[in-house]
């Protein structure tokens, strides 16, 4: 028995049982003992479906006869059916239909039964269809309230709308186009198979399938779409299950929510709004026979891409309509006269705001004990500022790869795409537009994220006049540029190539060049916050998100280095200390944590980034220009008697600054050897700028699900860092000022009136910081390569935090004064300090060691 003829007869098993006794439907059977009661069942079957040819006033012996005539009428092309014998067939028929004798016969029941057993072996459970709602999706507004983000899991952009928000026209409008008799079948409908088979013997170029809704939820959701037999089979028994264990109600809900309409539309409702802006609930029905004719194909039947094919399927839907009694023919002429008004398709392109939404959804589960936000259905209004966002990708972007190219480690690692055959089609079209400009356009790239122009290389080679080499690239805006690249890359590039540039205007010439930028392998990250409430208003965890999910801003922990000494320096303020105090900065070398008989480690003998020394300083020049000697000297009776004590009430006053749960005692704690995250620091300077009132980062103002409020922030008050007070932050503020204006950062200096902050380098140059803040915003940025090999790896000598991550932080700042707050000189409130402790006290601390 050939395989093609054994599918055929366990497909006519399957649908026997689904069309005469659906409650009873078998799905394993003896292959020996089984067959007569199968050949029975089979024999059953045949009369059911001849029962309706007869009601569709079709003559089944005429077809088939015609078919034994030109067999290749039925089969045609299609892959289903090659290898079949249409004798072997039609010897069937009469067995099994004609109840004749027919020897030998075609059929081995055995071979059908083994195969029928093992195709519907381990059906899914119908029942987990009841109550179901399926994903949706949840949007993400702003810190102004307006869309900024859709979270959904891929192919389920829906909207869920219960059946009654749907109008009965509308509802009607699926019903006639897809599954006429949908209200009096039990899952399968023969008469529909039936007219899919003569319809497509008629027009053999587009094949219907017959299958009724109940079945297309049955495909969509529980059996998959693979074209084969076995999966038509479990499709049909598991159709007949859902409408044993669902109401037509249900089953028409599930299907007008699980659908795709076009659009990067699943469902009626997020249709209807991506179409024709407006509610399922408000469409006419001219719109919803547009709607329910999409479900056939909608790329094919597109109106925005094939208005002729959508309007003559529009059309069919409103007959269908007048046929099944529901329009009046005027009605349907009225309705037919010309397609809908539609909205402009706005297509889902989100460029920026990735590592934050993915933050908002992580956030989401704490706070309002949301599973999944991809769940669908909820609105949660965040804390973002888009334009600022969108400027501190670009910032960190951009300091990233000037880094690399200022040290020669840049790499060209191959085009994002290369347009050449796309351009080769597209000449072939008529259009003003180059084809380079239509096929750059069109061309989704890789890295969607990266903010630098996309170029398509559209010249290389040398001058014929000057021998001078050639390369220029052609942008999305239309014009033409000289690419400026380096050797390496020259050579690699070829023609239609895409690849990334920053666009350099050069001053007093009056010319524009493309310079190449290519991906960096060094990482960072940077988090703007708000001083008053501690919104997060940009934060970015990564170069590109494609490349790489995880967010440093909050997922990793980096060593902190100097930015880490103004905690030490707050602390010795909080003594008494002043930033005039004198100070030695000379070799300094403390004892083992825990005195000689306990000790934890070994004595301590640090030494300055420079290795050299400076002498007597003030305090303020020691933090101005990072001194690590005299950071360590603080330890020595700048803070407590003891330097055991000094390191204790450090610790004490990071953990209430929140930057670590718990701490560890040791010396390099103070010059930022313990790791911490970028958020963390950021809340602990926007303390500094608030003069010692904390605020808590957050991402999440309000959760609503389906317009009920389940989450809403509560209006914190700033948390006092109590420990220290006051005075001592707004001497500590006013010394980061001097980091801008005479020290680490003095590069910034042109923001010293404006800004203050600290540099931070770790040890070997494997991390460089900037944590720097105004008035209104805290700014942290770190640069340095991921530790996922677990080994360290530097940024190379002499590649401080002043060096490359303080002009990050400038090109942020410029973006928040743009589009936050504007520029303002630094307020100082000078708080007057208790009356225990003198305002003008001066300690010189000796050196020793």
């Amino acid at each position: 028995m050939s395989a093609i003829l054994v599918k055929i007869f366990a497909t006519a098993l399957t649908l026997s049982q689904v069309l005469v006794d659906p409650d009873s439907v078998r799905t394993s059977f003896d292959p020996a003992r089984d067959q007569e009661q199968v050949s029975q069942i089979l024999k059953n079957g045949c009369t059911h479906m001849r029962r309706a040819f007869d009601i569709e006033d079709i003559n089944l012996d005429d077809l088939i006869t015609t078919a034994m005539d030109d067999p290749q009428a039925i089969a045609g092309d299609l892959k289903v059916l090659q290898g079949l014998s249409f004798n072997d067939l039609h010897a069937s028929y009469r067995q099994f239909c004609k109840d004749e004798k027919v020897e030998p016969s075609p059929v081995d029941l055995s071979e059908v039964i083994s195969y029928y057993n093992a195709a519907v072996a381990g059906l899914p459970d119908a029942g987990k269809l009841k109550g179901l709602k399926l994903p949706g999706v949840s949007v993400i507004l702003d810190g102004n309230g307006k869309r900024f983000a859709e979270v959904y899991e891929p192919d389920h952009r829906r909207i869920w709308v219960p059946l009654s928000d749907v109008p009965k026209s509308v509802q009607q409008a699926f019903v006639s186009a897809e599954d006429k008799r949908f209200y009096q079948h039990k899952g399968v409908d023969e008469r529909g198979v039936i007219r899919a088979f003569v319809g497509n013997l008629a027009n053999p170029g587009r094949p219907a399938g017959g299958s009724t809704i109940t079945q297309q939820v049955a495909k969509n959701l529980l059996v998959g779409d693979d074209v084969t037999y076995d999966r038509k089979m479990r499709e049909m028994i598991v159709a007949s299950r859902i409408e044993r264990v669902l109401s037509k109600a249900e089953i028409l809900e599930i299907y007008l929510n699980s659908i795709y309409l076009g659009r990067s539309s699943w469902g009626i409702e997020m249709a209807a709004r991506s179409y024709f802006g407006k509610s399922a609930k408000a469409l006419s029905v001219s719109e919803g026979a547009l709607l329910a004719g999409l479900t056939k194909g909608p790329n094919y039947y597109s109106p925005d891409t094939k208005p002729d094919r959508a309007q003559e399927r529009m059309a069919y839907v409103l007959s269908r309509l007048q046929d099944d009694g529901f329009l009046k023919s005027d009605q349907v002429q009225q309705a037919i006269a010309s397609l809908p008004p539609r909205v402009p398709f706005e297509r889902i392109r989100r460029t920026t705001g990735f590592h934050f939404v993915d933050h908002v959804s992580r956030d989401a589960r704490a706070i309002a004990d949301i599973e999944s936000l991809s769940a669908g259905g909820y609105t949660v209004r965040t804390t973002i500022n888009p334009a600022l966002q969108q400027a501190t990708e670009a910032a960190l972007q951009e300091g990233l790869a000037r880094y690399e190219l200022s040290i020669g480690r840049q790499r060209y690692q191959g085009a994002e795409a290369n347009l050449a055959q796309a351009v080769k089609a597209l000449e072939l079209t008529k259009d003003d537009a180059p084809a380079w400009k239509r096929a750059l356009e069109a061309v989704r790239l890789p890295l969607y994220d990266v903010h630098w122009s996309a170029g398509v290389v559209i010249e290389k080679g040398k001058d014929r006049k000057t021998g001078a080499n050639i390369l220029r690239v052609g942008l999305t805006d239309g014009r033409v540029l000289p690419l400026n690249a380096w050797e390496a890359a020259r050579r690699d590039l070829k023609l239609y190539d895409v690849v990334r540039v920053q666009v350099i205007e050069q001053k007093g010439r009056g010319s524009v060049r493309a310079d190449l930028r290519t991906p960096p392998s060094v990482q960072g990250g940077a988090v703007v916050l708000e001083n008053r409430t501690g919104r997060i208003l940009a934060m970015t965890g990564g170069f590109s998100y494609p490349l790489s999910q995880l967010n440093r801003a909050t997922q990793a922990h980096r060593q902190p280095g100097s930015a880490f000494k103004p905690l030490t320096y707050l602390a010795a303020l909080s003594k008494g200390l002043q930033p005039n105090t004198l100070i030695w900065d000379a070799p300094v070398t403390l004892p083992p944590v825990g005195g000689e008989a306990n000790a934890r480690g070994d004595s301590w003998s640090p030494k300055n980034f420079d290795g050299g020394r400076s002498g007597i300083m003030t305090l303020r020049r020691a933090l101005e220009n990072s001194k690590n000697l005299v950071t360590a000297r603080l330890l020595d009776g700048g803070i407590e008697s003891s330097p055991e004590q000094s390191l204790k009430r450090v610790c004490e006053l990071a953990i209430e600054a929140q930057l670590y749960l718990e701490c560890t005692p040791h010396y390099p704690f103070v010059l930022g050897a313990q790791p911490v995250r970028i958020l963390d620091l950021a809340a602990f300077y926007a303390a500094i700028a608030n003069e010692g009132a904390m605020p808590v980062p957050h991402a999440i103002e309000t959760v609503e699900e389906n317009g009920r409020a389940i989450y809403s922030r509560k209006a914190n008050s700033l948390v006092r860092l109590g420990s220290a007070d006051a005075a001592a932050f707004f001497q500590l503020k006013t010394m980061l000022q001097g980091v801008l204006e005479r020290g680490t950062a003095r590069s910034l200096k042109a923001l010293a009136p404006y800004a203050a902050g600290k540099t931070g380098t770790s040890d070997n140059e494997n991390d460089a910081w900037f944590v720097g803040f105004t008035n209104d915003v805290t700014i942290a940025v770190w640069v340095g390569h991921d530790n996922a090999d677990g080994k360290r790896r530097t940024l190379g000598r002499g590649q401080t935090g002043g060096k490359v991550a303080a002009p990050i932080f400038q090109s942020i700042l410029q973006a928040a004064w743009e589009h936050h707050a504007p520029k303002a000189p630094s307020a100082r409130h000078r708080p007057r300090r208790p009356s225990s402790s003198s305002p003008c006290r001066s300690i010189s601390i000796p050196a020793t060691g």
